[in-house]
């Protein structure tokens, strides 16, 4: 680790306030519309920087998944460890609080009873009570031709109905390509694909798993995929902020 990501990642980073500042109207009707929203520069390019240097130095990771090997795509990524960088431990609650009541009123106007606490704190405990206390925020490093196949990040019984993936490299100038895509599945009909611009810094939020749609009918499900377009040139960094714990 470099004295810089040392630096950035023990410094108070005033990162709740920052969250808080977002326009999250904007954010919460794009989440409805489309499953997905950009949070626009939620981090800064020194930040993004310090999270991208942490990855060469296993001591801030538990494992490491090469996905050519399980046929995920092709790159490679890293599962944070308990404790989590401050940067990372201080998103992973101030994004949850800003979430929970979009997952709860997607989660009723699903039909599904399962409601989510006020606190991250109280929704680890309900995740480690049922065995999944294995940490899941994840730094994603991709290279030329690699890409990332269209999944959901599930790990349990437990799951958190959003997420978010911060861009940490700069497109244009680390690399091309590596579009972030969520598709979307509707019930008899094709699927829709959506495509992500993002700058150093940006974050999307989007559904793991399903989200509710208001139909001529009545509301029904869709499900949602995520993954990376192939990458033309360059290196790509990404970190994956998942708020459930793994098995």
């Amino acid at each position: 680790m470099t004295a810089t990501a040392k630096t950035i990642t023990r410094l108070p980073t005033g990162i709740p306030a920052r969250v808080d500042g977002l326009d999250w109207d904007r954010i919460t009707t794009d989440l409805d519309g489309q499953g997905c929203a950009v949070l626009n520069s939620l981090l800064t390019p020194e930040e993004c920087d310090a999270i991208a240097a942490l990855y060469p130095d296993d001591a801030h990771f538990r494992s490491r998944i090469v996905m050519g090997r399980h046929g995920f795509g092709r790159g490679e990524y890293k599962y944070f460890s308990y404790p989590l960088p401050d940067l990372i431990a201080e998103l992973r609650p101030a994004l949850y609080a800003r979430l929970t009541a979009t997952a709860n009123r997607w989660n009723e106007a699903m039909g599904i009873d399962i409601r989510y606490p006020e606190s991250h704190a109280a929704f680890l405990k309900r995740c480690h009570e049922a065995g999944q206390a294995r940490p899941t925020p994840l730094l994603l490093q991709y290279g030329d031709g690699d890409y990332n196949c269209l999944h959901q990040d599930l790990y349990g019984e437990h799951v958190f109905p959003l997420q978010v993936a911060i861009l940490l490299s700069e497109p244009g100038r680390d690399f091309t390509g590596g579009e972030f895509v969520l598709t979307e599945q509707r019930p008899r009909m094709q699927s829709r694909a959506e495509v992500v611009p993002l700058a150093q810094g940006d974050a999307v939020a989007f559904a793991v798993h399903h989200r509710p749609v208001q139909g001529t009918r009545g509301t029904y499900r869709v499900n949602l995929r995520h993954g990376v377009s192939r990458i033309r040139s360059g290196h790509r960094h990404t970190v994956g902020v998942i708020f459930h714990d793994a098995k």
